[in-house]
């Protein structure tokens, strides 16, 4: 069974949008296996998003991910990567597909609600990263 990573982003937590989201990733049959409220600190804000450390925009997303708490979630389901992008839709709101959660609830292309992996070996990583084996449930 594939994992995926979901962070639902500051912007989202502000705008009481968190069980939404969550709701609408359930809705596509996708099984919630873990989750947990946190602040994001400095150090795994530039861990998690390292691929983009030498780009003008880095500075500025580590300090928007860092500003309030977080809500970091591992689904389940066989394609889980790849549903949960469709759902999610494009990074940037105003190309996503109408219906999509960036769509819906996005405001621009860095607050756009929520974050997916793109890429199952990256799921992997980040998952590694937000949440311990058994933190992971298993039902």
């Amino acid at each position: 069974m594939e994992r995926s990573l979901v962070l639902i982003k500051p912007d989202a937590m502000q705008r009481n949008l968190a069980g939404t989201i969550i709701s609408r990733l359930e809705g596509q049959g996708l099984k919630l296996v873990a989750l947990k409220m946190f602040h994001m600190d400095k150090a795994l804000a530039e861990q998690h998003y390292a691929i983009h450390a030498h780009k003008p925009f880095f500075t500025g997303l580590v300090s928007y991910i860092t500003s309030t708490p977080i809500i970091a979630a591992v689904f389940e389901a066989e394609g889980a990567v790849e549903k949960i992008r469709r759902v999610m839709g494009a990074t940037d709101p105003a190309r996503a597909e109408p219906g999509t959660i960036r769509k819906d609830f996005g405001l621009d292309i860095l607050r756009n609600v929520v974050h997916g992996s793109d890429s199952v070996e990256t799921a992997e990583k980040e998952i590694r990263l937000f949440f311990a084996e058994d933190e992971i449930h298993h039902y």
